[in-house]
């Protein structure tokens, strides 16, 4: 028996779909979820695709997500947007509160959305290129549970803490990033685990501060953030601006679902819609034909621009389908 199984976006898609609503998830939300781990499989981010349903079905059984939640969205001042999830996953909650935000950009030249009381689990950088798509550079951020110690540190005390980014590119595929602010995402560690692999030493240490090599020790021990402490800082300020300062918890103030049902998984998200042509009116076009430059001198130099492997893992996809391990598929038929 082989050890994938090939899927064609749609039967990825519709199996998705049935596993969320056999779960108890809304047809609203089950289709955000679905949008967004299947763009994730779809570009090949293997860490926040399919696989990630498990989680969603799992905080939902467990009672620790309200799977039907709806959105409250709320207009806040002329450029603020503030979106309560109800304790409901982000995804729903961030494409409601989209379109106002980027109204909102258009008036005002900039704009943010917080997202409030949500569980989040996903990608960041379908959510800026939902924003760069419609013309706005679009930044996201979010704190996560504590999985990282800080730098100098041992213990558990700053989320992976991700960051994204996305300039829109006239005609062309936008200028993408998204990263963790740990060394990798958690979910990278979570799969060498479920495949019997090794990680790399410097990703983590065990519970006694040991560098390991061991995604179990790992997983029990804390992260490390990337470049030391300059990782460690900006993963403090994505606390602060996606934790107090849109009003919500810190990461180490939240905790994953448990079986007691005693875990709180939920946290805020940060999202600011930035309009090139307010900030410069009809000379926008020009400045952003300027911004070319920038990625011609980069690939003139043979380096790699962030995301290129993407979207050529997106084009195999549309040809060729997902591939995914057949451990996984097994345990996502298994939900239905």
């Amino acid at each position: 028996m082989s050890d994938t199984v090939t899927l064609t976006l749609q039967q990825a898609e519709q199996l998705s779909l049935d596993i969320l609503t056999r779960n108890g998830f809304s047809d609203a939300h089950a289709a955000a979820i679905t949008r967004s781990v299947l763009a994730a499989q779809r570009d090949e981010c293997h860490s926040h695709g399919l696989y990630r349903i498990l989680n969603c079905v799992e905080a939902a059984r467990l009672n620790a997500i309200d799977p039907r939640a709806e959105p409250e969205i709320i207009d806040q001042a002329p450029a603020v947007v503030r979106v309560n999830a109800h304790q409901g996953c982000s995804l729903l909650s961030m494409e409601q509160g989209l379109p106002l935000l980027v109204k909102k950009a258009r008036t005002a030249g900039i704009a943010l959305l917080g997202i409030n009381n949500c569980f989040h689990f996903s990608a960041l950088w379908s959510e800026v290129e939902a924003l760069s798509s419609q013309g706005v550079v679009g930044i996201a951020m979010n704190p996560t549970h504590a999985f990282v110690a800080p730098a100098g540190g041992r213990r558990p005390l700053l989320g992976t803490n991700p960051f994204a980014f996305s300039w829109p590119r006239p005609g062309q595929t936008p200028y993408t990033f998204d990263f963790a602010t740990s060394v990798v995402a958690r979910g990278e560690i979570e799969l060498h685990r479920r495949a019997g692999k090794q990680i790399p030493d410097h990703w983590a240490v065990d519970a006694d501060g040991n560098p390991t090599t061991s995604p179990e020790e790992a997983l029990a021990g804390a992260m490390l953030t990337f470049g030391g402490h300059k990782g460690s800082a900006l993963s403090t300020m994505i606390e602060l601006l996606a934790g107090p300062l849109i009003g919500d918890l810190l990461g180490h103030e939240t905790q994953a679902p448990t079986a007691e049902e005693s875990g709180k998984p939920f946290h805020g998200e940060l999202l600011i819609a930035i309009a090139p042509e307010v900030l410069l009116g009809d000379q926008a076009a020009q400045h952003l034909s300027h911004a070319e430059r920038l990625f011609e001198e980069i690939i003139d130099q043979d380096a790699r621009l962030p995301s290129q492997r993407r979207y050529a893992a997106r084009e195999r996809s549309l040809v060729n389908g997902v591939t995914i391990p057949e451990a996984l598929y097994l345990e996502l038929k298994a939900l239905l």
